[in-house]
């Protein structure tokens, strides 16, 4: 058999294993103890974290970070895994931010010199681009932990009633338009709430057990419950349908005519109508509002509020 093969076929036994002897090795691929040794060094220089225990009971230990066994990639493959660490490179901290750069660099090292030329090549024309964010989220990682690990956590959040406690159970973690969010179960509330990752202050794990089923997938592919529903119809133009397909609460809602103008006539959620306010009064004349006629009054509100700043601005520099 290759040496090759032989050394993939004893990465494949060992990562199966905490410890080992030499003899142990020797015994199960019918090699000499001196040959298993020159193998295992040479697996150690190819990445595997392996400790050498002294003494009459010693043999080897693989550290806490198990190896994966050769992985065999078309070049089509290899470039697709390459480009999809572009996706995470715009975020400002990542759950796993060491471990994916090591292993980027690993995998480029090991790509054929044609196949590098043509991923430099491509890296200058294609990108997965985010808005980059300079937010800190020092408890990116340990959100993840606690949702895996299915643990109940406490923590400090800054919200616009100032810095309040929650505890919750975290479903994950997930990206979006390069800011982290986690959606946690509250028990006290009954529902799930969506938390902001750069906005937490302080968190800590507790030792609450209380089952919650749902999942972060779950959660992604249901559609919101709208706790106090109210009817949204708002007449759009051309650049006012290209804005609101460009949001994600909105996209599925705008209706588009021949003429490339369109409308919004859908049920949504009463409790949202302060961040609506904010969103159209952006849209200027390329947004109408019909209903309902709360919204028209916040965005009124906005409105008045805009005119009077920059008449008692003008009004200062006249004077």
């Amino acid at each position: 058999m290759a040496k090759s093969r032989r050394l993939v076929d004893m990465l494949m036994f060992i990562n199966t294993k905490r410890t080992f002897t030499a003899k142990e090795l020797a015994e199960e691929f019918g090699l000499s103890v001196r040959t298993v040794q020159r193998y295992l060094l040479d697996l150690s220089e190819l990445g595997l974290p392996l400790y050498s225990e002294k003494g009459r009971s010693g043999g080897y230990r693989v550290l806490k970070n198990r190896i994966l066994p050769p992985i065999l990639f078309t070049e089509e493959e290899a470039i697709s895994i390459f480009f999809a660490y572009q996706a995470l490179q715009y975020y400002h901290d990542l759950p796993f931010d060491a471990e994916i750069h090591a292993a980027l660099q690993k995998f480029y090292v090991y790509l054929s010199e044609e196949t590098k030329k043509k991923a430099d090549k491509m890296s200058a024309h294609i990108a997965f681009w985010n808005p980059k964010r300079n937010l800190d989220t020092p408890y990116l990682k340990a959100l993840l932990e606690a949702s895996l690990a299915g643990k109940y956590i406490e923590f400090l959040y800054d919200s616009k009633e100032g810095q309040t406690r929650k505890e919750v159970k975290p479903l994950g973690i997930y990206a979006h338009n390069g800011l982290w969010y986690c959606p946690a179960y509250s028990y006290n509330k009954q529902k799930v709430l969506l938390f902001r990752a750069d906005r937490i202050r302080s968190l800590k794990v507790l030792e609450k057990d209380k089952n919650m089923s749902l999942t972060l997938k779950e959660w992604l592919e249901t559609e919101p419950v709208n706790s106090q529903p109210i009817l949204l119809k708002v007449t759009l133009t051309h650049e006012g349908v290209r804005q609101c397909k460009s949001v994600p609460w909105l996209e599925n809602h705008v209706k588009v005519a021949r003429d490339g103008n369109g409308y919004i006539d859908t049920i949504t959620d009463g409790n949202e109508l302060n961040y609506m306010a904010s969103f159209f009064y952006t849209l200027g004349a390329h947004a109408f509002i019909e209903e309902p006629q709360e919204l028209i009054k916040k965005i009124c509100c906005h409105a008045e509020e805009t005119l009077r700043r920059y008449k008692n601005e003008v009004g200062t520099k006249d004077e």
